[in-house]
């Protein structure tokens, strides 16, 4: 098979037919020697945004004959050898008659307890949340009353924080089990575009269903999930596991015996953390961001993106990248972008405001958002203590609650008050999208005064990148500070903690940073279960 790369077509153009033609005359051969042609990526080249837009694609190309030929005269990576891609569970040496047991359904959890479930260890799955159409429920009640539910929100719940997001499914890892991810949500019901979009995404909206999907799957497969269940201790003796401790949906205390825990906990589940720590679960501190999410309106996006094929259906909603890196000091990115998208509450503990961004599939929303971002060393951090990160995250989320009245609203400033250091009084063009609502004023009053200094410099700076970033009735809502886990609980090369037999896992373990590098180290994790010989 070959893969044939930099297929650039225009907007219009009639695709798969166009790709025949075209993947024929990159290999200088007549068309009817491809006997099949598969899409692997599609790609938006508009560096010359005035002149042209093209969708650019790659594809993956079987000949009748002469494959071997072709390649022999090609130069440069145009044109490449490429092997169907298979994923082979390894082989178990794992004969323990005991369940393995994996803590939390997002995508860490999800992909662990599918891979033990195809294996034959029927997985128990404890998620401290609802399952996800509940939890959508509940969620939507909470944005409508600002009564906040700890055990089912944005963050806690069936498929993890991801769920409530834009579904984004880029990812920076080059692990090969990348491939099987993206299979595993086609054929549990996501968008079949995944599979080849450069930048692919399932959207809010759509990703709730998949996540259901696959626990049925589970369940099928004789794993046991159980919702509002909360890990409340690992019971160890002679540094290994022999079983957890969890609160079940009625509260009473539960005894599970186990010799193998997955802990997939997510990056907000801080009482879990705590408890871990306090058992002598090894863990040191990690850098985490801090900044506020910005909210455009989507027309100037995509206008800035796309120039005078703005709006042209085939391109639907423009996205963008950013980063400042000043030669000293620290710089600002932005992360998690959402385009046609809104704002979100996305709280976890009572008296306390964080905010996120989700997008449905369509991304047919009249605005655009991003967190943007700065990091936090932990030379900066309040002390020493392995979860200080925790606590300065918390301290900034309980002062955004106070500062925006005590009642789940997020408080928000325009960027032309935030650059001027005045607090807002009005809005402007732009309409915050924040279901809970927003609270003008000084989000300076909030985030870490090295953060402010930095996200004032970075913005002018991205502007220049993307004209009209700086907008000055463009909305920043305060704070973002869940992007990534302010710890990580450390495993050796086996991916088990300095207690044998638990395995932490994912985001919350700080060893991935979204869904797709999430549900790959749940793989991994599972893989290192089966292997285990004991």
């Amino acid at each position: 098979m070959l893969r044939v790369n930099e297929i650039k077509l225009p907007l219009d153009a009639a695709v798969p037919h166009a790709l025949y033609p075209a993947a024929a005359k990159a290999l200088r051969i007549d068309p009817k020697r491809i006997q099949s042609l598969e899409l692997v990526k599609k790609s938006i080249d508009s560096r010359k945004k005035e002149e042209g837009v093209y969708f650019v694609y790659s594809v993956d190309v079987t000949l009748n004959d002469g494959e071997e030929e072709i390649l022999s005269r090609q130069k440069g990576p145009r044109v490449q050898h490429c092997e169907p891609y298979h994923y082979e569970l390894p082989q178990a040496a794992r004969d323990s008659v005991l369940r393995p047991v994996v803590v939390g359904l997002g995508p860490a959890g999800l992909f662990a307890a599918l891979t033990l479930a195809r294996a034959g260890y029927r997985p128990l799955v404890l998620e401290r949340g609802r399952d996800v159409d509940t939890r959508t429920q509940d969620v939507k009640d909470f944005w409508r009353t600002r009564v906040l539910d700890e055990g089912s929100n944005v963050q806690f719940g069936e498929g993890g924080a991801g769920t409530f997001s834009d579904g984004k499914l880029t990812t920076g890892i080059k692990d090969v089990r990348c491939r099987k991810v993206f299979l595993e949500f086609v054929s549990h019901g996501a968008p079949q575009e995944i599979l080849y979009d450069a930048k692919p995404h399932i959207g809010t909206d759509r990703l709730g269903a998949v996540v259901k999907s696959m626990r049925e799957e589970i369940v099928s497969l004789g794993g046991t999930v159980l919702f509002s269940s909360r890990l409340l201790r690992v019971i160890a003796a002679n540094g290994a596991v022999h079983g957890v401790t969890y609160q079940d949906a009625q509260g009473h205390e539960e005894d599970v015996e186990t010799d193998a825990v997955i802990l997939a906990i997510g990056h907000s589940a801080r009482d879990t953390v705590e408890s871990l720590y306090g058992q002598g679960v090894n863990m040191m501190q990690k850098p985490f961001s801090v900044g506020a999410r910005i909210e455009h309106p989507q027309e100037l996006i995509n206008r800035a993106q796309y120039g005078r094929f703005a709006g042209d259906p085939a391109l639907g909603a423009a996205d963008y990248k950013l980063a400042c890196h000043p030669p000293h000091g620290r710089g600002m990115y932005t992360f998690c972008m959402c385009p046609g998208g809104m704002v979100v509450c996305a709280a976890s503990e009572q008296g306390g405001v964080v905010v996120n961004g989700m997008s449905e599939w369509a991304r047919d929303g009249e605005n655009a958002n991003s967190a943007i971002l700065v990091g936090i060393e932990p030379e900066h951090f309040s002390s020493t203590h392995p979860l200080a990160g925790i606590y300065d995250q918390r301290r900034i989320e309980q002062a955004a609650f106070r500062l925006g009245g005590g009642d789940y609203t997020a408080p928000a400033q325009l960027v032309g008050d935030f650059l001027a250091d005045r607090p807002s009084k009005k809005l402007g063009a732009v309409r915050p999208t924040c279901p809970t609502g927003v609270a003008l004023g000084d989000i300076a009053q909030v985030l870490p005064a090295r953060v402010v200094e930095v996200m004032r410099g970075a913005l002018v700076q991205m502007d220049q990148k993307l004209k009209g970033f700086a907008l000055p009735d463009a909305v920043l809502t305060a704070p973002e500070t869940r992007s990534s886990s302010p710890v990580r609980i450390l495993r050796d090369e086996f991916f088990q903690s300095n207690i044998r037999g638990l395995y932490p896992c994912g985001e919350g373990a700080g060893y991935a940073g979204g869904i797709v590098s999430a549900a790959v180290d749940g793989m991994r994790c599972a893989e290192m279960v089966l292997k285990d010989e004991r």
